[in-house]
């Protein structure tokens, strides 16, 4: 395995009753992770993605961990380097933003 986590961030746009995670601010946060890895020298063992629909809609802007499959939800740019540290580097998830999937 090239990388040791993958972290996939929903930049869903699309025309619905329901809010979309992209509209949110899906690349901001795709490019907040990449910044926050690539400081930390980490962007070689982990990697930070956009991706399509995590049909997590209602709890977005969502993410999900890889290999341990952990979604975030209501993630916020200010929630960035908690994550990073918390969960990327330390191996503890962050409770107050993982959801019960």
């Amino acid at each position: 395995m090239k990388y040791k986590k993958h972290v996939f961030i929903c930049t869903n746009q699309k025309e619905s009753p329901k809010k979309c995670c992209g509209e949110v601010h899906g690349m901001e946060l795709v490019n907040a992770f990449k910044d926050a890895l690539k400081a930390r020298n980490l962007h070689i063992e982990i990697r930070a993605q956009r991706t399509g629909c995590l049909d997590m809609c209602a709890f977005g802007p969502a993410l999900v961990v890889y290999p341990e499959g952990i979604f975030y939800g209501a993630v916020q740019l200010d929630d960035v380097e908690e994550i990073v540290e918390s969960h990327l580097v330390g191996d503890v998830p962050v409770e107050r933003l993982r959801l019960a999937v």
